[in-house]
Parts: C-alpha cells; structure tokens; sequence
C-alpha cells in the first residue's frame, strides 16, 4: 500500500498537467519576487484565491478602512474640542454631536461608510473638517463596495467552477476503429446545460532533439480528435468517445503494444466551451501517462434507450473497459476493413439503439 502511494505519488510530481487540470510549474530566476507580481495583477490574485482568504480580506479591508475614518473622525473633533477631557464649555457647538471618545468616533465612521442613518451621533455644519471627511469617506465607501461587489460576483461566476462539471475518463485506450488503430478518450458533461461550440484537441508533450542536435524539452506536437458526431462544435449533450487515428502523420504510429509503457510523454487534452446558460468561457484540460494508457481495450457503452423512448445514461460504465483483438502496431492495420474483421467496433450512433443496460461480466472498471 505504502509502495503504491509512492508510486502515485511520483507520477503526480512527474506530471506537467494534473488530472484536475492544474499546471505543475515552478518559476524560477524571476527580477521581482513572487509577492510583487501578485500585487502587480491584484485582480487575478483574487479571482485565483480561495473563498475563505477573499472573505478575511473583505471584513479586514473595510474594518481597516473604518478605523482609518475613526481617527479622522477622532482628530476632528480633537481640533473642535468636542472630547470629553478636553471639558468643552455648555454652548460648545461640536462638529458630531455626542462623540466624546475613540469608541464614539469609530461608530461615526460606519455609520457614515454603511449608509445606516444618524440616530445618536449626527454631524453638524460647524466644522468644515468633518464636512470634508464625510464627502471622502461617503464616495471611497462606494467605491469599495462596488470593488468587493465586483469580486464576488466575478468569482461566483466564472468559468473554472463550470469546468469542474466535465469529466474526462481516468484511462484512455487504444483499439481498432472502423479498419484503423485509434486511440480513444471518454468524455462526459454532469450538466444539463450544454456547453456551445465545443471543441476538442490534445497536445502531446515530450522531449525531442532536433537533427541540428538540440534539445527540445516540453516539444508540443498537436494531437487531433475526432468523434462520429463531427470534429468542431459538438453537441455535446450526452458523454462522447475522443478518437485519434494513429496513422502515418500521428506520433503513436512507431509505437508498440511493448514499447508503449516504455515512452516519456505526456497527453495533454483540452475541451474548449461556452456554457449556454452563463455565456462564460472556459476550458477544461486533463493529461494522460503512458501507464495510463491501455492498449487492447474498448470503451463499453454507455447510452441506451429505454420502451419508453426515453435516452438513458449509465454512469457506472463511464470508465468500464473490455479486452478487444487489437494489432500490437498500426502498421499491421489494413486499410480494409474485411482484412481485419474485428474492426468491426460499435459507433456512436449505434448505441442509441434499443437495448438493455447491461454490462459484460468480464468488463474492467478503473
């Protein structure tokens, strides 16, 4: 169990891109260290922050701001003599009346900053300090209310929350597909709502030396999928099967069912998207191992449809795979599909067929 969790834990370390999506970069060397830069972009700070940190730095901005005005208040009424040590005389006109203290003067200043109404305390036109603190607390007031406004609604609705409702399958396989080797993707959308205009690429991510001798490390080579439902702007309204034909142009065509395991790369794949219902953006990524990636097997089906007429999805096959005659290169693939009949997989589109959900005894679920 401990070797395992090492082991695991050594791929998440080995990982450019997490399963989740996060990138695992280090940066370093930078001029300015890692503090400044994220004041520089402050408003990106915030959007990447936590909830809990947003929410201190809310309460502490606006005490802050209030104890500022307090004193403010406090040194004004200082100046007019109005405090209670200072024994103004029975016709003293103060600048606030009944602000006497520190405690007094702080009350004013949210009072004033929240907008709440004048009970005890209320600001005369005697003192031109006080009438001047009022005007800058009242308009910086509404400034930081609209700032911390923008922030929650900004971060309540942004995308990154929206991709969290994509799910990419743990494992991807390779098997023959319509007389070619493919390598195959499961994708799905936990949501009703569809995400527009989807599109769907990879990127393989390896180290290469170029024939002049150089060293490329993180070379990105461009992977594209298709699926039977079209290539861009997918409808994707129920969970898809990615396919990547492992042909002459495609980067897995000189590797082998031994020699697979035995590659450093690193599949990085992308799902680009509009939610319909908050027109935000977003893109959802996850990346694949070489030992996550299983040669051999297919995705068992997953749609159905019932005596009703009624589609039905079986999220307990989303990642369920089954063993399948497969050539142990893309070479040996004929172009021809009556050359290698257990081409002959299920489509897309015939799993919208009538059947039962049910799944093979001797499925493999990872």
């Amino acid at each position: 169990m401990l070797r395992e969790y090492l082991a695991n834990r050594q791929i998440h370390k080995n990982r450019l891109v997490t399963k989740d999506g996060h990138c695992n970069i280090a940066y370093g060397g930078v001029r300015q260290s890692q503090t400044f830069i994220y004041f520089l972009d402050f408003w990106t700070t915030l959007m990447d922050m936590r909830w809990r940190y947003v929410t201190f730095l809310l309460g502490a901005s606006f005490v802050f701001v209030w104890f500022i005005f307090g004193l403010l208040w406090y040194w004004a009424a200082f100046a007019n003599g109005d405090l209670t040590w200072q024994n103004p005389t029975a016709g003293h006109k103060p600048c606030v009346e009944n602000v006497f203290d520190m405690k007094g003067a702080f009350l004013q200043s949210i009072e004033t900053q929240m907008s709440i109404g004048y009970g005890y305390r209320v600001i005369t036109p005697y003192c031109r300090s006080a009438i001047t603190i009022l005007t800058f607390q009242v308009v910086f007031g509404t400034v930081i209310i609209c700032f911390w406004c923008g922030v929650i609604m900004t971060k309540v609705s942004r995308g990154k929350k929206r991709a969290r409702t994509i799910r990419f399958s743990k494992m991807a396989v390779i098997s023959s597909k319509k007389g070619s080797l493919s390598l195959q993707i499961r994708v799905a959308n936990m949501r009703k709502s569809l995400m527009v205009g989807s599109q769907i690429y990879g990127k393989l991510l390896k180290t290469t030396i170029t024939p002049e001798g150089e060293t490329i490390i993180m070379d990105q080579i461009r992977i594209d999928f298709i699926v039977d439902a079209g290539k861009d702007n997918l409808f994707f309204v129920c969970p898809l099967t990615l396919y990547h034909v492992i042909d002459e142009s495609s980067p897995f065509f000189q590797m082998t069912v031994d020699t697979l395991h035995q590659q450093e790369f690193e599949l990085v794949v992308f799902l680009d998207g509009t939610d319909e219902s908050t027109s935000s953006s977003c893109q959802v990524r996850t990346s694949y191992l070489p030992k996550e990636i299983m040669w051999g097997y297919e995705f068992l089906p997953i749609i159905s449809r019932s005596k009703e007429g009624k589609y039905l999805i079986d999220f307990s096959n989303f990642t369920r795979v089954v063993p399948v005659d497969t050539a142990p290169c893309a070479s040996q693939i004929s172009k021809s599909p009556d050359d290698f009949p257990h081409c002959n997989t299920p489509t897309d589109g015939d799993r919208f067929q009538e059947m039962e959900v049910k799944g093979p005894s001797c499925a493999t679920h990872f």
